[in-house]
């Protein structure tokens, strides 16, 4: 009997968003009776046509920890505004003890960014900038920072429409 490629793992479906860990970390809680071991996993995931998350998880076992920092990650998605394959303009963004500033770069120049800017820089689909990281190392605290000082794209507004709301 030959089997249906449909029903039995023909071709698989492309996941609707790319990921990558960024930090799993075994963190040991001390009871009464020894040690508790659970993992911590940091993960950032992306569609590279503008949208990006940075979620985490903790469970009992590496995987479990993963899928809940996927699903973390899917609730905290943020859409990017970008000009071309670059951002729009300069962005001094500081976020608890991390310090991120991002610029656009001109075509061609490719991705100059280390550990977890680059990362979510990736997965958000741009292909030009600058970056650099200041203050903490934490992979967790820089991703997120990354991750807000993209999201205030959005939120900044022309000086046109700042100049006529006033008036």
């Amino acid at each position: 009997m030959a089997r249906d490629n449909k029903k039995f793992g023909g071709k698989r479906e492309k996941p609707e968003f790319d990921q990558k860990l960024l930090d799993l970390a075994r963190v040991t809680r001390v009871v009464k009776g020894g040690r508790r071991f659970r993992f911590r996993a940091t993960l950032v995931i992306g569609n590279k046509k503008n949208k990006v998350g940075v979620g985490v998880g903790k469970g009992a076992d590496v995987s479990d920890a993963i899928r809940k920092a996927f699903d973390d990650a899917k609730k905290n998605l943020v859409t990017i505004k970008m000009e071309k394959n670059t951002i729009a303009h300069d962005v001094n963004y500081k976020s608890r003890s991390a310090k991120i500033i991002l610029k656009p770069a001109s075509e061609g120049k490719g991705i100059i960014a280390g550990g977890a800017v680059r990362a979510v820089v990736e997965f958000a689909g741009i292909k030009d900038i600058v970056s650099k990281s200041l203050g903490t190392s934490n992979k967790l605290s820089v991703a997120r920072a990354t991750v807000e000082a993209l999201a205030s794209f959005n939120q900044a507004r022309s000086r046109k429409n700042r100049l006529g709301a006033t008036e």
